[in-house]
């Protein structure tokens, strides 16, 4: 009777016995079920996708092709945003849980412990995306980072640059972008190029903000012949400034960014870049999501899915 009315929030409990109740059910990933208990199936038509952002434009692609392969079936998707925040994330995932979902499409595989427990005893599929360089919960859509930056890494040694500077924005929250730089730093190396510069910063992608550090890191490190950004729209922001400057742009100065967003189209220079096939990733998290319902359900064990990212030169990389 005292668990009830500590996780309905009801009743007289002191504050030290509520704290008890609510450290153990974060402990055994407890969450409680808010939808009637005379529904015989105890699951709703509801799938919870969870991603970090909402106003990067990456995501929103990613939810399109979700709903769009869910279209003729029962499922609707219901989405939560956690800002890269792991607190974040438990709250959203708890209150997600609570209405008991058919399933749950998660960005990352980084998860908090109460997270991570919350999604094991959940008994329903869970598919994680954007990502396959970890270990799922069940199961994983998604491309490697590390295998991507090195990718890139390759092509700009080939091209011939060796004095390479590094942006990237919410660092180390977004585990994705850092995987990629890991991947980068660590084919450099193995050629015997270190980064020559880096700047990891707090906030938001913007043209703006792309234009402000490129600025700042060439104003410092003049002898850079090559920018790598964590994603395009800081990149955009860097060769507008290069252009701008009226610098030659390979020649003088190479850049890349990451996800081959649509806003590249309109720039006056492609920028080199390389598809995180996102639309590609929305499809095949539901259409395995509902691979799994169809097999019954449940958490049925480590299933991983990696696709491959494609490399864009554009005009920005390739010097010969």
């Amino acid at each position: 009777m005292t668990v009830s009315r500590v996780l309905r929030n009801r009743g007289d409990v002191s504050a030290a016995t509520r704290e008890k109740v609510l450290e153990a059910a974060k402990t055994l990933g407890y969450v409680p079920n808010k939808i009637a208990g005379a529904l015989a199936s105890q699951r709703v038509n509801l799938v919870a996708v969870i991603i970090p952002s909402l106003s990067n434009m990456v995501f929103p692609e990613v939810l399109s092709a979700i709903s769009h392969e869910l279209e003729d079936t029962e499922l609707q998707p219901v989405v939560g945003v956690t800002d890269y925040l792991p607190e974040k994330e438990e709250k959203v995932l708890f209150e997600m849980l609570s209405w008991r979902p058919s399933g749950i499409i998660i960005a990352g595989l980084e998860h908090s412990d109460a997270s991570r427990a919350m999604l094991a005893a959940a008994g329903i599929p869970v598919i994680e995306i954007m990502d396959i360089d970890g270990t799922p919960v069940d199961c994983a859509v998604g491309i490697s980072h590390r295998r991507a930056g090195r990718q890139m890494a390759k092509a700009i040694l080939k091209q011939g640059f060796e004095a390479i500077g590094f942006m990237g924005t919410k660092m180390p929250l977004d585990h994705r972008a850092r995987k990629r730089f890991e991947g980068f730093t660590e084919m450099l190396a193995k050629s015997g190029v270190e980064i020559l510069d880096q700047e990891f910063y707090e906030g938001g992608s913007a043209l703006g903000k792309g234009r402000e550090l490129t600025a700042d890191m060439m104003a410092r490190s003049p002898d850079l012949d090559f920018l790598y950004y964590s994603n395009d729209l800081i990149g955009a922001g860097g060769l507008l400034w290069a252009l701008d400057e009226g610098i030659d742009v390979p020649k003088r100065l190479g850049l890349a960014g990451f996800n081959n967003v649509e806003l590249l189209q309109g720039l006056p220079r492609q920028l080199a870049t390389m598809d995180a096939c996102r639309r590609e990733i929305g499809e095949k998290a539901a259409q395995l999501l509902l691979a799994r319902l169809d097999e019954g359900g449940g958490t049925l064990g480590s299933e991983v899915v990696e696709l491959t990212p494609t490399l864009s030169m554009g005009d920005t990389l390739k010097r010969y």
